[in-house]
């Protein structure tokens, strides 16, 4: 399907909807904080927003290899919209879940939703490859994404960031409804819109959805939760990835290249 893909071949409808339903009874009966352990001596990939960029997504399997149980992957939401590949992206992760569900963990992101596939290129791409009936099925199936994930109850892995309050705690997270469009305010909405600010304290957001947190935010988030570090995604880097917050704070952004910058 990869190199069928590569080629810029459209996989059958009716697999399409195999792979698409699978996945979506799996995700289904996830948590909304999902717990993975990484057992010691064992490495385990993060990746970043993909944006559609398939052939980006192919380089870095080439780079470290295609997810398996000894070399699992965690991508971490914006699967989707901006780049032309955006259905070869989705139906590569789906399908990688559907194959071995232990391999590669997915996080819902910002563009995991029905608002941002209409403006930024998603919706229409799935008209043209695949049906309208698929615009409903993903819409769906992005509703049942995790919406953050806890590596050896250590590392925070979210797309976005923190909230507008202390004292959050896991548990919180778990517990959040996540089956619905993403809200325009909440610890949901937050999960997926927040960023990093290099001064302390709390201020609005420049997207103007979610808000901005400083390195004493995240200090106490890691305290309240006897985490580590954290791990988001969300904005583009330079170099791909970028430490801030007292090296407690990682963003890793996974397409290169993105929008031609």
């Amino acid at each position: 399907m990869m190199d069928d893909f590569k080629n810029q071949k459209c996989l059958h409808k009716r697999y399409a909807f195999q792979i698409v339903l699978q996945v979506r009874e799996m995700l289904r009966s996830q948590p909304s904080l999902v717990d993975i352990n990484v057992p010691d001596g064992s490495h385990f990939t993060v990746c970043g927003d993909v944006h559609g960029q398939f052939y980006d997504l192919i380089n870095i399997f080439e780079l470290n290899g295609l997810p398996s149980e000894e070399n699992p992957y965690l991508f971490n939401g914006d699967f989707v919209d901006r780049g032309s590949f955006s259905v070869e992206v989705i139906l590569t992760l789906f399908a990688l879940k559907c194959m071995c569900p232990s391999a590669i963990y997915l996080a819902r992101g910002n563009h995991e939703s029905r608002s941002m596939n209409k403006i930024y290129g998603f919706e229409g791409e799935v008209r043209s490859k695949l049906s309208e009936k698929f615009v409903e099925l993903f819409a769906e199936v992005f509703c049942c994404l995790p919406l953050a994930h806890v590596i050896n109850q250590k590392v925070f892995v979210v797309h976005g960031g923190l909230f507008s309050v202390d004292g959050v705690k896991l548990s919180d997270i778990k517990a959040v409804d996540r089956f619905c469009e993403p809200p325009e305010e909440g610890l949901m909405c937050e999960l997926l819109w927040s960023d990093p600010q290099p001064f302390p304290g709390r201020g609005p957001s420049k997207r103007g959805v979610g808000l901005s947190f400083g390195a004493d935010v995240t200090r106490k988030f890691l305290q309240d939760n006897n985490l580590d570090l954290i791990v988001r995604s969300h904005e583009v880097k330079d170099e791909g990835y970028e430490i801030e917050h007292d090296g407690k704070l990682i963003t890793i952004f996974s397409a290169p290249n993105y929008c031609d910058q």
